[in-house]
């Protein structure tokens, strides 16, 4: 997960946006936690944008096996997000709500993020 995002790191759909500022796996839990949060807070004002996409799965091997035996099973799957990753894009609100709504999704993500305006 070296380097920065140079695709997905631009405000396409709304005009406010929440961007990594590190690199990390994303799980579907934290995901949708987060889109939960924001489309409460926005209520029937304005439209969300989900940016990433959890395609990448994640297998564990049971704790005290032997080598060999293959692959671990799957157990969840993950987003993988590098610096300057738009995460959640918000549209049709006022900046206070947005910034509200984007703040609490943010304190679901794992890592340091930050609020974006569109030009």
């Amino acid at each position: 997960m070296k380097g920065i995002s140079y695709r997905g790191n631009h405000i396409c759909f709304g005009r406010y946006a929440l961007q990594a500022l590190e690199p990390a796996w994303i799980t579907y839990r934290q995901i949708e936690a987060g889109r939960r949060v924001m489309s409460r807070n926005v209520r029937r004002g304005g439209q969300i944008w989900v940016r990433i996409f959890p395609d990448k799965l994640v297998t564990i091997r049971p704790t005290e096996t032997r080598m060999g035996s293959g692959k671990g099973s799957p157990e969840y799957w993950v987003a993988v997000v590098k610096p300057s990753r738009i995460l959640y894009e918000i549209g049709g609100v006022t900046e206070n709500i947005a910034k509200r709504a984007i703040s609490i999704a943010a304190s679901k993500m794992p890592i340091r993020t930050q609020f974006i305006i569109s030009r």
